[in-house]
């Protein structure tokens, strides 16, 4: 799934080619992948609308319109968003297409149709319950050491599921939380509220710390994720523990271990992370 780094790069390499742009036609394949209203009507309300701002919230991304309206899309495990012209070929996962006034497409893409789209007044957002519930996101000033320390402190649940917990930290998943965790020296099973103050310091920067280095490398890419033109992320060169399984170890040399965490395949280094 895109996590942070890699929405925020989408948003990035899209926003000076959609922002100021008309919707000129919606054309969509596969009517299930919008909650929100009903097909017929997204396609109504998006035609002739033009694009005001392309914002970004956690794993959300967000076109306001000037109507009023925001178009909210949230890409789950294959969703992809990319900028095309006339000549670019399409694939066969390509599923909505939204028709620029110059003559260029901003296509929805996904392999395993897991992604959601909704078409909301900006009023009326906190109907989506993931966006709205959201908790304050890496490198925000509102994620702060003493927000970090105090939720901590009241988590009985290993701190893996802590970090993945979109209520209580937006925008993490799998990848950046096991970085996050190794280069913080922090077992991934480790209670919550079990770590000392020294150790909640170290993980926040940490945090922050894998978040802006993803963002920087363009996003991480194993199979499917491609920014808003299509090119893959870097980030994956950079991983110390991630998809490293029986590797050494960057720091001491041991071999890179996998075990279930919260129900996810969680990687991590048996010597540094005690």
């Amino acid at each position: 799934m895109p996590e942070m780094p890699e929405v925020e790069t989408i948003r990035r390499t899209l926003a000076d080619k959609v922002e100021g742009r008309k919707i000129i036609r919606v054309d969509i394949g596969l009517p299930r992948l919008v909650k929100w209203p009903t097909a017929p009507e997204f396609q109504a309300i998006l035609t002739d609308r033009t694009i005001r701002n392309l914002a970004r919230r956690g794993k959300y991304l967000l076109f306001y319109l000037d109507n009023n309206f925001v178009l909210v899309v949230h890409l789950r495990m294959t969703g992809r968003l990319c900028y095309i012209t006339p000549e670019t070929k399409q694939d066969k996962f390509t599923h909505i297409l939204f028709n620029l006034d110059n003559g260029d497409t901003l296509l929805y893409a996904d392999t395993r149709t897991l992604g959601t789209l909704y078409l909301m007044p900006e009023e009326e957002l906190w109907r989506i319950a993931g966006l709205s519930s959201m908790g304050p996101e890496p490198l925000s000033a509102e994620f702060t050491v003493e927000y970090f320390t105090d939720m901590l402190s009241k988590r009985q649940a290993k701190i893996k599921s802590v970090l993945l917990n979109q209520k209580l930290v937006g925008g993490l998943g799998n990848i950046y939380v096991d970085e996050a965790l190794a280069i913080a020296c922090i077992d991934p099973e480790r209670i919550a509220k079990s770590l000392t103050t020294q150790e909640v310091r170290y993980l926040h920067q940490a945090v922050n710390q894998v978040i802006a280095d993803g963002i920087a490398h363009g996003g991480t890419t194993f199979r499917d994720y491609r920014d808003g033109v299509g090119q893959s992320g870097s980030h994956q060169r950079y991983l110390q523990v991630y998809g490293r399984t029986n590797e050494p170890c960057q720091r001491c040399g041991g071999l890179i271990a996998r075990k279930e965490v919260a129900g996810r395949g969680t990687h991590y280094c048996p010597n540094c992370q005690k």
